[in-house]
């Protein structure tokens, strides 16, 4: 009786121990868990606590690790953001305050009679280029403050692309052949079913073309169409400078404008416009640069079943 008592009491004492052991153990890791928060609070998003395996705590380290990398991400889109609109409100000041005050100058050289009449009329064409130039960009602009706000409404209906397609370029052909450039383009009489807005479908295609006469410095473009029964591309090329290397990764994303393009009328707007309506179909856009030069981007769009 004496032998089962001892035992009992050595074994009592045993789990006593090792109860406080792991007590000591929990409340060493609560003591690093309030350290780390307390320097998370203090703006230390870096901070990470780790946990063993068998740790009572690893349950709540890894929901505190994940908070913070949550927090951590969103920090940083936050910023992105914040730099995104002080380049907005940079190209707002070269984009309309320069061809503003340009226009003003001629439109007040006229007013005061400055010009002789031949040089009168040279003066309005300057005039009525600037105005396209800060209408264009105000349009794109707005475009972009819906699309960036989720505000733009798509009205998506099933369409022959290739047919919708031929309609703008008809009203291209025209532009291209005043600006002399070679076209060719591609497009089966086949019929292709994809679900499209009409007018923002519109709007890539005019974007695309227009990217290609004001920045590649090319001569010809080529436009193509083509489907493997499940997804349809649109491929636009032109046989330019194409695009250096450094600026490739970046020329969709908002704002953004290499060295080269900086030195010609755009905003950084029209490619990132494209971007966000081709997503909103369901597709996607991707640039290719061959060795050869030039630019091919191509769109990928899912077919209608």
């Amino acid at each position: 009786m004496n032998g089962i008592l001892l035992f009992s009491t050595v074994l009592l004492c045993i789990c006593v121990i090792c109860l406080a052991a792991r007590l000591n153990r929990v409340s060493g890791q609560l003591a690093v868990i309030e350290e780390a928060l307390a320097d998370t609070k203090n703006g230390n998003l870096n901070r990470r606590i780790l946990a063993g395996e068998n740790d009572l705590t690893k349950s709540i380290c890894n929901a505190i690790n994940e908070i913070t990398t949550y927090y951590q991400a969103q920090l940083i889109r936050q910023k992105q953001a914040e730099q995104a609109y002080k380049r907005l409100m940079t190209s707002l000041s070269h984009d309309v305050k320069t061809p503003l005050t340009s226009l003003v100058g001629y439109l007040e050289a006229i007013q005061n009679k400055m010009v002789t009449a031949e040089e009168k009329d040279e003066y309005i064409d300057v005039a009525l280029d600037k105005t396209h130039h800060l209408k264009n960009f105000v349009e794109s602009l707005f475009d972009w403050v819906k699309l960036d706000a989720k505000e733009q409404v798509f009205q998506f209906e099933v369409c022959d692309l290739n047919e919708v397609t031929r309609h703008v370029l008809t009203d291209w052909i025209p532009i291209l052949e005043d600006k002399h450039f070679d076209y060719k383009i591609d497009i089966p009489e086949a019929e292709c079913s994809v679900r499209l807005d009409r007018n923002a479908y519109t709007r890539i295609l005019n974007n695309l073309l227009q990217n290609v006469i004001v920045h590649s410095g090319g001569n010809e473009v080529s436009i193509r169409t083509s489907d493997d029964g499940k997804k349809v591309r649109i491929t636009v090329a032109d046989n330019g400078k194409g695009i250096p290397e450094k600026d490739l990764p970046h020329i969709f994303e908002r704002l953004y404008q290499g060295d080269e393009s900086r030195r010609s009328a755009g905003n950084g707007l029209g490619l990132s416009i494209v971007r966000e309506l081709v997503s909103a179909h369901g597709g996607s856009i991707c640039a290719e640069c061959p060795p050869q030069g030039g630019k091919t981007l191509t769109i990928t769009l899912p077919k209608a079943l």
